[in-house]
């Protein structure tokens, strides 16, 4: 049994729900979002949450349904309140900034570093050391989190890369004489 699965979903009010075919769409303030319905999961809509149980009692469905809970949990979070990741950049000369619709990453190689930032995404550089990246849709707002710290992983050295706030980098000590 799974014991994220078994709690229903709560939808706040202004946000409302809807079947159609296999696709489960939710529609809130900042927008709507949907997911592909699994076959071997149930969804129940009522009451203002939604329910998800499982089909059968294959192991299959009972595999898929605490993630499934949580997806459409990820989507009704979404479209009230959105995601936001603040990555944080450390090194001596290291900086971001946006130009426009793209984000300048200066990390220490021969040329900068452009990243081109999707239209459902908000990118904003408060200082020239922290990138928040916010948007509605939690699996796209944590790919361009990654993909942004991909250019230059922290090391466990100086510490010198992008990290997520609040990542714990193991720091190891130098060669000693």
């Amino acid at each position: 049994m799974s014991r994220i699965g078994k709690r229903p979903v709560e939808m706040p009010a202004g946000v409302t729900a809807t079947t159609e075919g296999s696709t489960l769409s939710v529609k809130g303030p900042k927008g709507t979002l949907s997911l592909q319905m699994r076959e071997e999961i149930r969804y129940d809509i009522a009451d203002g949450s939604i329910s998800v149980q499982p089909a059968n009692d294959s192991q299959k469905a009972r595999s898929f349904w605490g993630m499934q809970r949580t997806l459409v949990q990820n989507l009704v979070t979404g479209v009230t309140d959105g995601f936001t990741k603040t990555l944080e950049i450390t090194g001596v000369g290291y900086r971001a900034a946006m130009q426009g619709k793209n984000l300048r990453l200066q990390l220490g190689y021969s040329h900068d570093v452009n990243v081109e930032v999707p239209a459902d995404l908000t990118v904003a550089t408060p200082d020239p050391t922290t990138i928040v990246i916010s948007g509605s849709d939690y699996q796209r707002v944590g790919q361009l989190a990654a993909e942004i710290r991909q250019w230059r992983k922290p090391e466990p050295y100086k510490g010198k890369g992008i990290k997520y706030r609040g990542e714990f980098i193991f720091r190891k000590e130098g060669k000693k004489k």
